[in-house]
């Protein structure tokens, strides 16, 4: 029997744990009924993408049913306070983004530095000698992101050779200790080659219809569901999101990989409720999306419940960046429309790649290892399903970045596969975009991460509380190994 350890969904702020067995004799049970009655045409009309920004000051954002972006989770975390004068030990500067030495491409760049002390960071500045060599020091305050991580968004106005470093100073009373790091070296492309590869942009694509069809059509689908207007969970409102079917190895059942934040609210620390998958509703019979599962060619399926990680439930975005990776869980006897209610069979699947992906060449050109798809359902754009694709580079220490795509609303989950489509892997997931409108996705790295073990759990579970808000399971992230 594999058992893991997870936090209760009702009891997020305790210490307490849960064990849930992959023999359980009990599964989740949602009534579907329910669900599909729920969706009317109204309120499907009325769903909106539940999309997260950054600023490029790191400061979050949401898109509201207005269409203006409001401020979430800005406020940041609160330093743990070290004793007067007790600390006397500057704070550690590592892993700095882009690293030493290499060569990015485009004017809009993003570093970032890892700054952790006993006592807390109370800011982080990046300075920057521009050109190389010339003494001519610029400086910028950088933000808090997430965790030990500080960023800076810049754009270039010219290329060139740069170097950089990072001042981080601690929270200790009494002036506090101050560290500088090593100086590192960029050069900065501004023609979008940066030195990798062939430089070739003939394959860019920034947001354009799906037209080879296949699985990777079929198994992508829009996701439907309800999170709280406030954290007494009386008010409720919809939104959509992407997901992808993934192969997990059991029958009457799959997982399904969305973003956390199209699956728990981390702002009023709720799951997700009346989860409706549509796996391929670019080929409707409808006119777009509407309250009929019978045009959609494959059905619909009620996904049961959730599955996240406590570092993405515990805290609030922007602070949980890193962690916006999660899976639903639905049962093939939860299907409605044509088609038959196996849904792997039906739809065919993907599997996750955990390993690290190829990243950094720079350019769009098919024949780079990197070159790599964002798909999704861009609400924008119902009910095509949407893709960008270019080589990949990183965004800090905890995103890979695609610069140049131009997903809208309703993407946020869809699959990122890389290089070739039909081996038919995710390594990502859309996750959010700058609140300025430039293009540019970030996606969460599944490498490295606790994904693997939230899968697993995914794959093990059948049985959770399916009370409004309290229908998934919480990872505690000190279980997974």
């Amino acid at each position: 029997m594999k058992v893991y350890l997870i936090l209760s969904a009702a009891i997020v702020s305790s210490t307490a744990f849960v064990a849930i067995a992959k023999d359980a004799p009990i599964r989740a049970v949602v009534n579907k009924q329910h669900v599909i009655d729920h969706w009317t045409s109204e309120r499907r009309q009325k769903a909106i993408p539940r999309d997260l920004y950054l600023d490029k000051q790191g400061n979050g954002y949401i898109r509201a049913n207005n269409g203006q972006l409001t401020a979430y989770g800005q406020a940041k975390p609160t330093p743990q306070k070290g004793k007067p004068g007790s600390d006397t030990t500057p704070p550690t500067i590592s892993n700095p983004s882009p690293s030493d030495g290499v060569t990015v491409s485009g004017a809009s760049q993003t570093f970032s530095v890892q700054a952790s002390d006993e006592s807390g960071v109370r800011s982080v500045t990046l300075e920057f000698e521009a050109p190389a060599g010339s003494g001519n020091i610029s400086s910028f305050n950088a933000n808090n992101t997430s965790g030990d991580s500080w960023s800076v968004a810049l754009n270039f106005n010219q290329g060139g050779d740069f170097n950089w470093r990072a001042v981080a100073a601690d929270a200790t009373k009494g002036g506090g200790n101050t560290a500088a790091s090593e100086w590192w070296s960029v050069s900065v492309d501004l023609n979008g080659d940066n030195g990798g590869g062939s430089g070739n942009d003939g394959d860019l694509v920034s947001n354009a219809p799906w037209a080879d069809g296949g699985v990777v059509q079929t198994a992508a689908g829009r996701l439907f569901y309800e999170m709280p207007t406030s954290r007494n969970l009386r008010r409720w409102a919809g939104y959509v999101c992407s997901g992808t079917v993934i192969n997990d190895g059991r029958t009457g059942r799959t997982v399904i990989v969305t973003a956390a934040h199209c699956v728990y609210d981390d702002a009023n620390k709720a799951f997700a409720r009346n989860v409706l998958f549509i796996p391929n509703q670019a080929q409707t019979t409808g006119s777009g999306t509407d309250s009929n599962c019978d045009n959609d060619p494959l059905g619909c399926w009620v996904a049961s419940f959730g599955v996240v990680e406590n570092n993405w439930s515990d805290r609030t975005f922007p602070d949980n960046i890193p962690w916006d990776y999660a899976y639903y869980v639905a049962f093939d006897d939860n299907h409605q429309g044509p088609g038959s209610s196996d849904i792997e069979a039906t739809t065919g699947s993907f599997t996750i790649n955990f390993q690290a992906p190829q990243q950094g060449s720079g350019g769009a050109d098919q024949t780079s290892i990197d070159y790599t798809r964002g798909m999704g359902y861009s609400y924008s754009d119902d009910p095509n399903f949407m893709y960008c694709a270019e080589n990949m580079t990183s965004n800090g220490p905890d995103n890979w970045w695609l610069a140049n795509c131009g997903l809208s609303g309703g993407s946020s989950g869809g699959p990122w596969i890389q290089p070739n489509v039909n081996a038919l892997e995710v390594m990502s997931v859309n996750s959010w975009g700058y609140s300025d409108g430039s293009p540019g996705m970030a996606g969460p790295k599944l490498n490295g991460t606790t994904a693997q073990c939230l899968f697993d759990v995914a794959v093990d579970t059948d049985t959770t509380d399916t009370r409004d808000g309290s229908a998934g399971v919480i990872v505690s992230q000190v279980s997974c190994p």
